[in-house]
């Protein structure tokens, strides 16, 4: 048996999770993804995570910064967005230059963590979550580049990889409703909103109890509710704009097909006049080769009068 009637997650994120108090759940999804007990010490604001009036619910993100002091961009985006690759890029750049004082050594960069939750077909693969490092190959021999023992303890690591930013996409639309791990619960509870019973994942049992619905005090019902029926109404002004694009595509192809279908038309048929006149012709000179012959008039002269070489004369 499901729990039902809990709120959704972005929404959750925008208006829930920033309370302390909850932090627990966003505790749990990031120890179930990165593998590790990850402890929130607070929700940092930047420019990539204000509240505006014109993102409509479809766009949330937070930052927040773990115990180590690594910041961790989770980001919920609902709607299609062609750039969003570029827009993951963007994010993490930002907090680099927003967070590093003037003269600061780039070894006290702090490291970022990216987490994209898609609710739509975001590139092509079969997975359903995907993790992106940065590495350097040789060109050459192939192999990894390594820090050296000094960089290592300069960077308080073993791995480049480890210094830039890394990025997770999980395309909620990609899982098939399966669990068949602690992260794979919460995947079921981002694209479900119901958390299944039984489920073992850090924060899940959390988020079933402080994210229920009916547990909302009536000004947050009423804006849930508002913001539900805003969710409704710009899905539906994308469904309509796609379906319109989509109708107008088929018919401006149509019209294209038709038109290259005419100069098409028109350049085979004078291919085919112009193979046709010649082979009238051939013709012709083929029967007036053979009355030549049964007249008994020279092969030479026969060719010189039809055009006709020696050779297909001879074969007539």
């Amino acid at each position: 048996m499901q729990m039902k009637n809990l709120v959704r997650f972005d929404w959750a994120m925008k208006r829930l999770l920033r309370n302390k108090a909850n932090f627990g759940i966003l505790e749990g999804l990031l120890s179930e993804l990165l593998g590790e007990d990850i402890k929130i010490d607070q929700i940092l604001e930047s420019e990539s995570n204000k509240q505006t009036g014109d993102n409509k619910m479809n766009r949330v993100d937070l930052l927040v910064q773990d115990s180590k002091g690594e910041l961790i961009i989770i980001e919920v985006q609902s709607s299609y967005m062609q750039d969003y690759l570029m827009r993951m890029l963007f994010g993490t750049s930002k907090l680099i230059v927003d967070f590093m004082d003037m003269g600061m050594p780039y070894t006290k960069i702090k490291k970022i963590i990216s987490l994209n939750i898609v609710y739509f077909d975001l590139g092509q693969g079969s997975d359903y979550i995907y993790h992106g490092t940065t590495k350097f190959i040789g060109l050459n021999n192939h192999d990894i580049l390594n820090l050296s023992k000094q960089e290592q303890l300069v960077y308080k690591t073993e791995l480049i990889e480890k210094i830039y930013p890394e990025y997770y996409i999980i395309r909620v639309n990609k899982f098939n409703q399966v669990a068949k791990n602690t992260l794979d619960e919460w995947i079921h509870f981002l694209k479900t909103d119901n958390v299944q019973e039984g489920s073992k994942a850090k924060g899940l049992i959390e988020a079933r109890e402080k994210l229920d619905l009916l547990k909302l005090t009536k000004e947050e019902r009423r804006e849930y509710e508002r913001d539900l029926s805003n969710w409704r109404d710009n899905e539906t002004v994308l469904e309509s704009n796609f379906t319109a694009g989509e109708l107008k595509g088929i018919e401006k192809g149509k019209e294209i097909g038709i038109a290259e279908g005419k100069e098409i038309g028109i350049a085979e048929g004078i291919r085919i006049g112009e193979q046709n006149k010649i082979e009238f012709a051939k013709k012709r000179a083929r029967e007036m080769a053979t009355k030549c012959l049964a007249k008994g008039m020279d092969v030479n002269d026969i060719s010189d009068l039809t055009g006709l070489s020696i050779e297909e004369i001879n074969s007539l």
